[in-house]
């Protein structure tokens, strides 16, 4: 049996107010083609479907329009995808009577019944081979907020929950499986050691530690198909255990991420190879800078000209190191980049640091600092000393609430 595995499509994601629909599409196209070329079984995809819980129409057109085409050429595909922290589990699993009559499942949450049981009956989907014969059953775990699995036995421990719902639906899914059906999770969690981008995904805090063990997915388990970080990876050095990374770089951080989809094969319950399709690049993403404004404007005055038929040209974003605010710094980027091949996105000032700073503590921009990192300053200037461990996770433990919160009223 084949799938292919993919993640983090943030369908609706604009880049600094420009809309990314024209990337999008071209991506979704070359999936389909992918798709049929190899012949694949299954489509699983890792959660963060849409950019935010509330996307626009246009986002939704494109994933339903995908699937149907996806339906039409190949209508034994096994659909698979779950909700991941950007997403409502509500609305991703809305049209989920409608998309089962195209073998398209949508999984937003986990649910309980009668004495605190897991209602693992919806979360395990069979994956079926060419043949039409379950060849591997998936366990759909969309990302779980604290709500869903506190509680019961595992009392306040988010992280106890976590496995405690990952023990009890893999054992459900042993007891289901027969002789030679892999079990293949697909989930939404941020892994212990996983690199994350600059200022892409969203922080997903467990309590007091950062990230979830390797360990909630054990030898049972041939394959975990995982979405959350946007670069390519596995997990503890484990092959079975990976990120497929976003299809296009969400952010300029992003640029040189090696962007993909993973086609996975299983010989039997025992996953046999995986590799690796480069998705290709719609829109290039130009990066100028960090560096003085005279050396930003010779390299844009060193772009190529606009083509009379060009199309869709280049993102760009410009970070010029200042040693005080420039009021006319816009018009004349502005105009070092009239009759360009680029689209101006973001210009990034940075300003020198004071005497006696080093260049890592250099004045940056608010869109480039982390929460915690501007709770630690505001903390240290009105205490005069860094934050400790327990004010920076009582912090980090409230922005959680926070963002739970906001992402459940907009839902």
């Amino acid at each position: 049996m084949r799938l292919i595995h993919t993640s983090d499509w943030h369908l609706g994601q604009t880049l600094h107010g420009q809309d990314r629909d024209h990337e999008h599409a071209q991506f979704l196209d070359w999936l389909l083609d992918q798709l049929v070329a190899r012949q694949a079984d299954a489509l699983l995809i890792a959660g963060d479907v849409f950019d935010t819980v509330n996307p626009p129409l246009k986002a939704q057109e494109r994933l339903y329009d995908f699937i149907v085409r996806a339906h039409e050429r190949l209508p034994q595909l096994d659909i698979v995808m779950i909700a991941g922290n950007h997403d409502s589990g509500g609305r991703i699993e809305l049209p989920a009577p409608l998309m089962k009559r195209l073998n398209a499942h949508a999984v937003g949450r986990i649910g309980w019944i009668a004495d605190g049981q897991l209602d693992h009956d919806r979360l395990l989907l069979p994956l079926h081979d060419a043949s039409g014969k379950v060849a591997a059953w998936c366990l759909a775990l969309p990302f779980l907020r604290p709500a869903e699995v506190t509680g019961g036995e595992a009392g306040d421990d988010y992280l106890a929950g976590i496995r405690q719902v990952h023990e009890r639906l893999i054992a459900a899914a042993e007891a289901v499986r027969q002789p030679g059906q892999a079990l293949v999770a697909l989930s939404h969690a941020h892994m212990a050691g996983g690199a994350v981008s600059e200022d892409s995904e969203r922080n997903i805090v467990i309590g007091n530690a950062e990230a979830l063990p390797a360990s909630l997915f054990p030898e049972a388990i041939a394959y975990a198909a995982l979405g959350h970080l946007h670069k390519p990876q596995q997990v503890a050095g484990q092959s079975r255990i990976r990120y497929s990374g976003s299809p296009l770089p969400l952010s300029f951080a992003e640029v040189n991420y090696p962007h993909q989809v993973l086609l996975v094969e299983f010989e039997g319950e025992q996953l046999k190879g995986v590799e690796s399709l480069p998705v290709p690049r719609a829109v290039e993403m130009l990066r100028i800078g960090r560096a003085p404004l005279a050396e930003v404007i010779a390299a844009l005055e060193a772009l190529p000209p606009t083509g009379l038929f060009d199309d869709n040209l280049p993102w760009l974003e410009v970070r010029v190191l200042l040693d005080e605010p420039l009021p006319d710094l816009r018009p004349r980027i502005e105009a070092a980049l009239a009759g360009k091949a680029a689209r101006l996105v973001r210009i990034a000032s940075e300003y020198a640091g004071r005497r006696g700073e080093s260049e890592s503590q250099v004045l940056l921009g608010l869109d480039q600092i982390a929460p915690q990192e501007l709770f630690a300053r505001a903390w240290e200037e009105q205490f005069g000393n860094p934050p400790d461990d327990q004010a920076l996770d009582d912090f980090t433990t409230l922005l959680q609430r926070v963002e739970f919160a906001s992402e459940e009223s907009d839902a």
